[in-house]
């Protein structure tokens, strides 16, 4: 792009200018005003040294005087890209430097921007929301979630809830959206189950877990989303789970029970600062989806509770779940792919998929599990930093196994055979 000054005598110069993307507190930022103001002290400079000599006191050197002024006008182009170059180069160093923090400040930080940048935002209460622990907030989440969805294609919405005890059945969520709960709210898993729709099996399960028809939906639900966050100020989502153990161990469910949050073919997910309290079944289920962190997480289910897996990734690709604490009635994490024929058919792996900084206290399952149902396949899958408080390593026919105790980190071998025994 290039601007034209005109001087007082008429005559027209043209200088290059570059225009920077306006970010605040950036280093482009600052790159672009001191090229800008270098750009304005040379051109003041040579229009001062040209005026100079365009009025000299001998005449005999008036004639040379246009080559002059372009020569001058050329060396000040020459010394803008040299000196635009060298900040460029000092950018990149910065930034290489970034990229390579101390070991001691190495933290593996993730900040989703969109926890700050929607639009427009709204409060439960808005809608009808009372949080005194015994109304029924379907209805409010649902009529919330439904106007706000207005604001998808024009800088997205959050719906905030605030300090109070929440009940709800099961509700969908929507794309370029939050949902941000306060310190002291309390989302309620309701315990009727009329408000609880039933939907199909999974394609890659074939049937229900639980049952062979479909499935509860989820207590916080969604598909074919891009742009998702679920957070707060470690905001409590309560799945009430009693109710519905008693039921499965009653052989009185007709379906699978429901999970706490369920995303299904959805990207850019964020699953963050919250703790999640007797799920009726697993507590997070990513599933069909793609790139997906789950942090900060508080997972609390008592270690006899049926099937209370942590965080199941299923058919998922670049998928991060770290900072986390789970204390569970099955696996801790549980990385999956689909069931038999149905996960074979459907053919979608896991891949790509990173566990660090877990802590897990699973006494009758594993901290990562590596199924079952995973049909469809499981690739690059790492793991580091992982605390177990204590903990069952399985042979490979499910039957045998050995208990070993971790405590801070520090191993109390009682299995020395474990590792030959998952065929590692």
């Amino acid at each position: 792009m290039e601007f034209t000054v005109q001087d007082s005598h008429e005559s027209t110069s043209m200088i290059p200018f570059l225009c920077f993307p306006f970010c605040p507190n950036s280093f482009q930022t600052k790159q672009g005003i001191l090229v800008h103001f270098f750009h304005r002290y040379i051109f003041s400079f040579s229009k001062k040294f040209s005026t100079k000599i365009t009025n000299p006191p001998i005449p005999i050197i008036s004639s040379k005087i246009p080559l002059m002024g372009i020569l001058i006008l050329q060396v000040t182009k020459v010394i803008s890209v040299l000196f635009l170059v060298a900040l460029l180069s000092i950018r990149g160093a910065e930034s290489r430097k970034s990229r390579k923090p101390k070991p001691e400040t190495l933290t593996y930080s993730f900040e989703y921007t969109a926890i700050n940048c929607r639009a427009h935002s709204a409060s439960l209460t808005d809608y009808g929301g009372v949080g005194d622990g015994t109304t029924s907030n379907t209805k409010a989440f649902k009529t919330a979630i439904s106007n706000l969805s207005q604001y998808a294609s024009n800088g997205g919405a959050q719906l905030y809830v605030p300090a109070g005890k929440w009940l709800t059945g099961s509700f969908s969520l929507i794309s370029h959206f939050t949902l941000f709960l306060h310190k002291d709210a309390v989302l309620l898993a309701s315990q009727d189950m009329t408000e609880w729709p039933v939907i199909k099996p999974l394609p890659s399960y074939g049937r229900g877990r639980d049952a062979a028809a479909g499935r509860y939906t989820s207590l916080i639900f969604g598909t074919n989303l891009t742009d998702v966050t679920i957070t707060g100020e470690n905001g409590t989502i309560d799945g009430q789970g009693a109710f519905w153990w008693q039921n499965f161990h009653r052989g009185k469910l007709k379906y699978t029970r429901p999970y706490l949050i369920e995303i299904m073919f959805s990207e850019n997910v964020q699953i963050s600062s919250l703790t999640l309290l007797n799920s009726p079944n697993w507590n997070i289920h990513p599933v069909y989806s793609s790139n997906i962190v789950v942090q900060g997480i508080t997972i609390i289910a008592p270690i006899t509770s049926p099937n209370t897996d942590g965080i199941n990734p299923d058919s998922c690709t670049n998928t991060k779940i770290e900072d986390c604490y789970i204390v569970s009635g099955d696996d801790c994490v549980a990385v999956k792919s689909g069931w038999d024929e149905y996960g074979i058919a459907f053919g979608w792996p896991t891949k790509h998929l990173i566990v660090r900084r877990l802590t897990c206290i699973s006494p009758y399952s594993a901290v990562i599990a590596l199924g079952s149902e995973m049909s469809g396949g499981i690739q690059d899958v790492r793991a580091e930093d992982i605390t177990a408080i204590q903990y069952r390593i399985w042979g490979p026919d499910q039957n045998s196994h050995r208990k070993r105790r971790i405590c801070e980190r520090h191993i109390c071998e009682r299995n020395d055979n474990a590792y030959h025994e998952m065929g590692l």
